[in-house]
């Protein structure tokens, strides 16, 4: 049964009549950028079992973004990509776990994150705040678009089957799945865990914690900002993603999660076109999601999707 807490939210986040425009423009516009990608195999980061390469590639506005990509040493030609995406503060692990799973995977480090900071830089605080005013330079367009062609370089490689390509993430993680999976149509399958990038205005009233607070302290210092940051953070609200996102997904939250409010996870969940989507609420959780029992479910979920 679902708890009455997330019945009873009302959203107040609204989905501009030009959303998907501006997202088809971004795309439109990154498109005519080579992704010149660059592989480098690392031998002191591989085992007999995973091989591990270092991988760059450039993304929106000519900025060169860093990656790891692990394979399984005895590996087919046809292989299920995975894409990893990170949170707001850990920079992205090398996703050997993944490779061993039978997975070629990729994990994300988006502009601002170690490898990818010679050329954009925020920090962390920063980051949920850069350029809050204008959707144009906001520090998450770009970043989103990172992710995105992060999916593209499993699609480009020739030992991943690009129609069994995942996406899966925590935190920022589970907000960066939601707007791949909006923005990929070739994804497969996804997996959101605590999305964080969802209902950003409401977050900020249902809790008092960081990143979100972030927002609030930069209100209290540009109140006459106030307009200009809802205008743009609309644009980047997850929870408007929910109506392109059409394949298999799952999407988890802890019921006393401080960081990510499950309230906004759920409004997330609720506009998700899908007709294949199953939503997990823990109660006696809060921002690990519930991680203990429902790895296995997602492990489950992705080796039904990606491997059958």
């Amino acid at each position: 049964m679902l708890p009455a807490l997330l019945e009873a939210h009302k959203t107040s986040t609204t989905r501009p009549d030009d959303f998907d425009a501006f997202w088809e423009e971004t795309l439109a516009e990154v498109g005519k950028i080579p992704l010149n990608a660059s592989v480098e195999h690392l031998p002191l980061r591989s085992t007999p079992e995973v091989d591990v390469f270092e991988v760059h590639y450039d993304s929106l506005g000519g900025v060169r973004i860093a990656g790891w990509y692990c394979l399984p040493a005895d590996r087919t030609d046809s292989l299920p990509g995975m894409l990893h995406v990170p949170g707001y503060i850990s920079d992205p692990p090398i996703p050997k776990e993944m490779a061993k799973q039978g997975y070629a995977a990729f994990g994300a480090a988006p502009r601002g994150k170690l490898r990818s900071n010679k050329q954009i830089n925020p920090g962390y605080p920063g980051l949920l705040t850069y350029n809050m005013v204008d959707r144009n330079t906001y520090g998450y367009r770009g970043f989103f678009i990172d992710a995105v062609r992060a999916f593209q370089f499993l699609l480009s490689r020739d030992e991943v089957d690009s129609t069994r390509i995942g996406v899966q993430g925590s935190s920022q993680g589970g907000g960066l799945t939601l707007a791949v999976a909006a923005l990929c149509p070739e994804t497969r399958a996804a997996s959101a865990g605590v999305p964080y990038l969802c209902g950003y205005l409401d977050a900020i009233e249902l809790t008092h914690t960081y990143p979100y607070y972030e927002i609030q302290d930069y209100l209290n210092r540009y109140p006459h900002q106030a307009a200009a940051v809802k205008e743009t953070l609309a644009y980047f609200d997850c929870i408007n993603f929910g109506p392109r996102i059409s394949c298999p997904i799952l999407v988890n939250v802890g019921m006393q999660d401080n960081v990510c409010p499950p309230e906004t996870g759920y409004a997330a969940y609720q506009t998700i076109a899908s007709a294949d989507k199953t939503f997990y609420p823990y109660e006696g959780h809060g921002h690990d999601g519930g991680r203990i029992t429902h790895a296995a479910i997602i492990d489950d979920f992705f080796a039904k999707h990606l491997k059958a």
